[in-house]
């Protein structure tokens, strides 16, 4: 029998990662294209490096979009992220690219799968997954290291905390007793810093907001287990420091380890893509099952065919559940179409609002008015109770 007591950790990276400022430029070109097209095809890679962004990946849109608009695309996602620096500025780097027209072969896979529906963009299985660990029903170590990056960036771009700059990384290891997160054992940030700071000043800038973002004070770990910049010095970072590329922080967009990821990376593709829809699909579902008590734990996995609409296998699994999950299984494909195109009308997703998703995590947020993080709501709820009632 697994244990109940144990330990496990999460990271997470900030908005300056250059892996995430990858993420962020990819998914603005998404929501450039989403807005001239709602129906636009996107897949489009990002590689950042010393003052270099190169963009590649094929689209199709009943409406232009020039090589000129990508590119400024990229560079006012940058300067959003805050990078003027010698090794990778906004506007000095060079950015080259190399987005084409999408394949036919694989877009009439999409247009025109089985029966004429629109099939699904590539096989695959995707994941979703809730808990009641914390709040948002995310798993606690990824959700507090989500919150330690973005704390700094916030008060990075506030200006209360200049001496931080936009590259950073947390990493959270928390105590679980009887199933439960009870402490942190060992927490570790590193950030990017101005120049002339020591690594002494940099710990006692960052550890107020470790504290404010853990659930009280009782809950830091000891002294000798709290680790910032544990290499020393930090202040070449971002894609100067380490070349970005979009799509490798995959555990950091999801669940921090604490669930399965079927392999797809989510940023720099369109909602037809349902590496990313489904996946969206499955944390909405997941998450209804445990908003409604049916719960404390929900795992979904979906799987799908190029081509095909329908999925090929639904698969829950429960944690203390109250319910039978086979029925559950039913249930879930009768409140949602898991169909590609049932998935975007349900959630909306045809829309531009992925750049916000593209750091801090894609799961664990707050929906917004206008459509974003749709995936997050519990609008299910009700109809969930009722169908166990």
């Amino acid at each position: 029998m697994p244990s109940d007591t144990y330990l496990f950790t999460s990271e997470s990276v900030s908005e300056g990662h250059p892996d995430k400022v990858s993420d962020q430029i990819s998914d603005g070109i998404v929501d450039l294209y989403l807005g001239r097209d709602p129906e636009a095809r996107v897949a489009v890679e990002t590689l950042t490096t010393t003052n270099r962004v190169v963009l590649a990946g094929e689209t199709r849109c009943a409406a232009d979009v020039s090589a000129d608009e990508m590119i400024e695309t990229a560079r006012r996602v940058i300067k959003k992220i805050g990078y003027e620096q010698e090794g990778f500025h906004w506007e000095k780097a060079a950015i080259d690219c190399y987005v084409h027209e999408q394949s036919t072969e694989i877009a009439q896979g999409v247009d025109s799968g089985e029966d004429k529906e629109e099939g699904a963009g590539d096989q695959g299985l995707m994941f979703g997954f809730a808990c009641d660990e914390t709040p948002e029903l995310m798993p606690a170590p990824i959700a507090f290291s989500h919150r330690i990056v973005k704390a700094l960036a916030d008060a990075r771009h506030s200006g209360r905390r200049p001496e931080f700059q936009p590259d950073a990384k947390s990493q959270v290891t928390l105590r679980y007793e009887n199933g439960r997160p009870v402490t942190a054992t060992s927490v570790v940030v590193s950030t990017q810093h101005q120049d002339g700071l020591s690594q002494d000043d940099i710990r006692q800038l960052v550890r107020p907001f470790v504290l404010e973002c853990l659930p009280d004070a009782d809950w830091m770990c000891a002294e000798e287990d709290f680790y910032v910049n544990p290499t020393g010095k930090f202040v070449i970072g971002g894609p100067d420091g380490d070349a970005g590329l979009t799509g490798r922080k995959i555990i950091v967009d999801t669940y921090g380890g604490a669930a399965p990821h079927g392999g797809g990376a989510f940023s720099g593709k369109d909602p037809t893509k349902v590496d990313r829809s489904a996946a969206y699909a499955c944390r909405y579902l997941a998450k209804n099952v445990v908003a409604a008590g049916l719960a404390r734990k929900c795992l979904i996995q979906v799987s799908y065919a190029i081509g095909i609409a329908k999925p090929l296998s639904v698969y829950v699994d429960l944690t203390d559940g109250e319910v039978d999950p086979s029925k559950l299984e039913k249930v879930l494909s009768e409140v949602m179409d898991l169909r590609p195109k049932g998935i975007r009308t349900h959630l909306g997703l045809n829309k531009p609002i992925y750049e916000r998703s593209a750091a801090y995590g894609h799961f664990g947020r707050e929906p917004d008015a206008d459509g974003g993080f749709s995936w997050e709501k519990t609008d299910l709820v009700d109809e969930l109770k009722r169908a166990f009632s």
